[in-house]
């Protein structure tokens, strides 16, 4: 019988021995899940590309799928983190009581048009009418004689909650397209004639025409005064206190590294700059400057 040489036994071992020492570092790796607002899905996901590079063997897994799905599953235990533009207070269903709020930015929310509408700026009143279905034709507020095409965010959007408080104040949403993607709002605006919806700052781009609103534009600095009322917090929602992997992305979230440079690159506004407060019923409790 022909002996195996000795050199590839002494591989072999090698081998064994460095595999399972790779089992060893692979089974010391982290992971924890965030689902929810697709408003915030931008920020958090640049925020744990950034955390996970720092900390080799850390991963923060960030899915969308809205703020009632980012409430629901936190609350169930389903996840770690729940991604929310809304209080939790402000969905149904969900316990406040038994979660614990991050508040890590304010994101404005601003009606977008495709650029051929020719109307630039509209009162806050017939802007509800459009979504109540009133006003169906942009030449009736100046602009061209094209069909008015509305597009909606899903139920369950917290961006869709905001707008519709803010804009609409109790009255019901004429029926129209929804989709559950920021994106694929901006994009189907852009590529419609007559198009209108609603996006946070941070999706708004080139491609699309944002609207002013009683002559108030939307911008960071006029939702810092609360000139600009179509504006939520964003919230990470926990159950319970942090603990782990979780506390420590969320320390670094709210780390002066994140919410100097991170948070205003992605066109997200830091709370610490905000001048006013708001609580989860949308009444202003103070001036914080």
């Amino acid at each position: 019988m022909k002996k195996r040489p000795l050199y590839g036994v002494i591989i072999g071992i090698a081998l064994l021995f460095f595999l399972g020492g790779c089992s060893k570092w692979i089974d010391r790796g982290e992971s924890i899940t965030a689902v929810g607002s697709s408003a915030l899905q931008p920020l958090v996901e640049t925020v744990s590309e950034d955390y996970s590079s720092k900390y080799p063997g850390r991963f923060i897994n960030v899915q969308g799928g809205g703020s009632g799905t980012g409430l629901s599953q936190v609350q169930n235990g389903a996840v770690q983190i729940g991604n929310s533009d809304l209080f939790a207070e402000e969905k149904k269903g969900i316990d406040a009581s038994k979660l614990v709020d991050h508040k890590v930015a304010v994101v404005g929310i601003t009606p977008i048009t495709n650029k051929k509408v020719g109307v630039q700026n509209i009162s806050m009143e017939n802007l509800a009418k459009i979504f109540t279905g009133e006003i169906t034709n942009w030449q009736a507020l100046g602009g061209k004689d094209q069909k008015i095409v509305l597009l909606n965010r899903a139920n369950g959007s917290g961006t869709r909650a905001t707008f519709e408080h803010w804009v609409l104040k109790g009255k019901t949403a004429k029926e129209a397209q929804e989709q559950d993607s920021s994106g694929m709002v901006r994009q189907i605006v852009s590529d419609t004639p007559g198009a209108i919806s609603y996006v946070a700052f941070s999706y708004v781009d080139k491609s699309v025409q944002t609207l002013s609103v009683d002559d108030v534009q939307p911008t960071e600095e006029n939702v810092k005064s609360n000139q600009w009322t179509i504006w939520s917090y964003e919230h990470m929602y926990t159950k319970g206190a942090p603990t782990k992997l979780t506390k420590s992305f969320l320390d670094y979230m709210l780390s002066k590294k994140v919410q100097e440079e991170i948070v205003p690159q992605l066109g997200y506004i830091p709370v610490s700059q905000m001048k006013v407060e708001r609580d989860w019923q949308g009444n202003l409790i103070g001036n914080r400057q």
